[in-house]
């Protein structure tokens, strides 16, 4: 069984709390023993996939296996194309020193059609926000956060999107489904979805 979850803001990627009134999977109805494979941070949104089969677990977070997976990040402030090419080399990220591998990275025209987040970001009138596309193979803790943050544009909301070729299913956030056997095929590819909109 593999599962698609539109995992909501606010929600830990695990069916324990850490902490006293934390938020976690157990709100969603899930079935008995499936658990993550992967995680995303509390405050972060989007695809979420969840399994049973331990070996599935290895396929998408074993580093040798180069599992794309595609996130929409909206940052404080305008990047340019320019300001993005850091990424496509490899991004001294803020803390810790450790240098990221290569990635994709593109502005998103238009701005992709996302739901408003509850609670809604913060906002300042005087400074814009812009969304961008990041596809990355390896997933280092708040990894993308700390890209954006590295360039100087720091990250407002962060939904993922894709992983392979899989996209984000229409799910209300907390919604999930079981993916059909073509789905599980495409969530177990090694290239990213094709890019939707304009760069």
């Amino acid at each position: 069984m593999l599962i698609a979850l539109h995992k909501p803001y606010g929600v830990l990627s695990q069916f324990t709390a850490e902490v006293p009134g934390q938020r976690t999977l157990a709100e969603c109805g899930l079935p008995p023993r499936v658990y993550a494979a992967g995680r995303l941070d509390q405050d972060s949104e989007g695809l979420l996939l969840l399994t049973e089969e331990k070996d599935l677990v290895d396929l998408f977070l074993n580093p040798r296996h180069g599992h794309p997976r595609t996130y929409h990040a909206q940052v404080e402030g305008s990047p340019t194309a320019a300001d993005l090419e850091p990424f496509s080399q490899g991004c001294l990220m803020i803390s810790g020193g450790h240098r990221c591998l290569p990635c994709q990275a593109r502005l998103l025209h238009p701005e992709p059609a996302h739901p408003p987040r509850v609670p809604p970001i913060r906002e300042r009138k005087q400074i814009p926000t812009r969304w961008i596309e990041l596809t990355l193979t390896e997933g280092k803790n708040r990894q993308v956060r700390r890209m954006t943050a590295a360039i100087g544009f720091p990250t407002l909301r962060l939904i993922r999107v894709a992983i392979g070729s899989f996209p984000l299913p229409d799910l209300a956030p907390g919604e999930w489904r079981e993916l059909t056997r073509q789905e599980r095929l495409e969530a177990l590819q090694t290239r990213p979805p094709q890019a939707s909109g304009k760069s």
